[in-house]
């Protein structure tokens, strides 16, 4: 929990600011919103443009990756989804 200062400043807990990636001396901007009042970063993919294009495509490419994985891994299952117990490809196996 945080306490007003008699200046009206707010203190930002670190771990919140760290899982939020707020760095020391960015700008951010409270929102009235009813009762509640929200705390965001100032302008719009203010993450996106901290990551660099290599980074952005290097995370894609371990989507991928890691997709690809789990369709070969689904692909390679002898047991249907619905739980027949025969896959199509058996089926043109039987011949």
């Amino acid at each position: 929990m945080s306490k007003v200062s008699s200046k009206y400043q707010i203190t930002l807990p670190r771990e919140l600011a760290r899982s939020h990636r707020i760095s020391p001396g960015e700008e951010v901007v409270f929102e009235e919103a009813g009762s509640a009042l929200y705390l965001r970063r100032e302008g719009k993919g203010t993450h996106a443009a901290k990551v660099s294009a290599c980074e952005r495509v290097h995370t894609f490419d371990q989507a991928s990756q890691r997709q690809e994985e789990r369709n070969r891994a689904y692909s390679g299952s002898t047991q249907s989804s619905d739980g027949r117990g025969w896959t199509r490809d058996e089926l043109y196996q039987r011949g």
